[in-house]
Parts: C-alpha cells; structure tokens; sequence
C-alpha cells in the first residue's frame, strides 16, 4: 500500500517551471530518500505534499484516497508533519516548549495541553534522546542536539508520515549517522513512512527502503536502492563518473568516485 500518490504534480513559482507533471508513489511504513542533484525541486515536491506550496495542477492523494487539497489544513496536519531545512527557532523557547509545538493541530480552543499531549510529548523526547534537556534553553544546544529537539517536535506531532528536508545538514558525520538511526527506527519500530531529502548517496542507499530520483523537475527513476542506484543513473543526473560496489557493511550500493586523470603542471625552474 502507498502512504502518498502524486499523479500529474505541475508546479511554477511565477513564471519558473519547478516540478513538471510529477508522478510517484511512497510505500507506507518505508523510508523513502529522494535525491537529486541542487535545484532539481526535491525541496518543493516535500512543501508540495504537506500543503506549504499549492500546485498549478496534478493531484496528492492518501492511503486511503484523500485529496490533500481536501483536507481541511488541521486534519492534513494531524496526518503529514514536516522537518523544513532551517527552522527558525523562536527566541528563549526551552526543548521541552518546543517539543511541545509538534501538539498544536490537537489543541483545544484555548490553546492548553491535555494530559494526552502532554504524554506525547514525553514520549517524543524520549525517542529523540533528549529528556535531559528539557528544561534547557533550544538556542544553548550543539548543533546535534538542536536537531534532534526539533526531530522530536516532529514526532510530537504524531503523524503516520514524517517529512525530513535535508535534515543532516550542518550535522558532523556521527550525529548524521545518529539522526538516520532514528529515522530508521520510526519505520522498523514505530510503523511510520518516512521520506527525506538527502545529498550523501551512500546514505541513502544505506538507509532508504526506496529511491525517488528527481532529475530536470521531473522523476528520473524511482525503486529499491539496488535497482535504481546506477552507474548511467550517477552520469545522467549528477554528472558523476562513478563506480557502483556492494557496501561491505550494509550490503547496499555504494558509488565510488573514479580518479581523474591529473593535469601535468610545469616544472619551476
């Protein structure tokens, strides 16, 4: 069963052409990497889904057929939830306050937490790992920390699908590493549908259930790593010379930079 379909999916930011007549589908209860190379619309196909950007035509329908154009903004918020790039972090806002965000599609009309949001909320950091920081202030925190707070407003929110837009980014390798663990985990463990942007392909390969490859605004391909992930697919749309290997880890495809030929440079005398 898909969690999302895209049918037809056209979007312009004035008159530029940004996604053109989209179509893909992703599996509920995966993990799913859209990757692409920089200005290809991976960005605005995730806003698209979770109804930030209105598209000139096509149609986002659910699992169980839904229009997302239909849904009233509140429910479709209590079903898709979205990790942007960069979010803004509101001034003296503690974990704890921030996490607790993530419950705002099911507050009551005076805006107070019920003891159900508030288990929601335990729960979220405890799944992120930060418990410990509840009470500090979201601005004091590591750049690793600072993201998992947010990664768990983002689970606050339970929703059966997770949007992660480039969420490694300005991460060092361990917490990006610690960040997809997670990610991974709320598939394996906890039956969400996760699709996340990402550049390092090795990673997603590792970690993806499933590739959607964006490519001149539209779908190149889309399928399980070990199908998709290519040698002619690295040329077409990275422009990379690369070879494919097994990760001898993961067992997952792994592209490996070919050397290039290096320019004579001439000798001082």
């Amino acid at each position: 069963m898909n969690a999302i379909n895209i049918l037809d999916l056209t979007v312009r930011y004035s008159d530029k052409l940004v996604l053109d007549q989209v179509s893909c589908a992703f599996k509920n209860n995966h993990l799913t990497a859209l990757i692409g190379a920089n200005g290809c619309g991976k960005s605005t196909l995730l806003k698209t889904i979770n109804g930030n950007i209105r598209a000139q035509s096509g149609q986002i329908t659910l699992a169980d057929g839904q229009n997302t154009y239909q849904i009233d903004t509140k429910l479709l918020a209590k079903r898709i939830s979205m990790l942007p790039q960069t979010p803004i972090t509101p001034e003296g806002v503690t974990v704890k306050q921030l996490v607790s965000y993530g419950r705002a599609p099911y507050l009551n009309f005076l805006g107070q937490l019920s003891e159900d949001d508030k288990e929601h909320v335990s729960k979220a950091m405890k799944l992120a790992d930060i418990s410990d920081l509840a009470d500090r202030s979201v601005s004091a925190l590591s750049g690793g920390q600072r993201q998992r707070a947010w990664i768990a407003m983002v689970l606050a929110q339970d929703t059966e699908t997770i949007l992660l837009d480039e969420p490694t980014t300005y991460l060092d390798m361990s917490h990006q590493y610690e960040l997809l663990d997670i990610a991974r985990d709320l598939v394996n463990r906890h039956g969400k549908t996760v699709i996340v942007v990402l550049h390092d392909l090795n990673q997603a390969c590792r970690y993806a259930d499933q590739l959607v490859i964006v490519h001149k605004q539209t779908i190149y391909d889309q399928g399980s790593p070990k199908k998709v992930f290519t040698e002619q697919m690295l040329s077409e749309v990275f422009n990379l010379d690369a070879r494919v290997i097994e990760d001898p880890e993961s067992k997952t495809p792994m592209a490996i930079p070919r050397a290039t030929r290096q320019t004579p440079t001439a000798t001082l005398i």
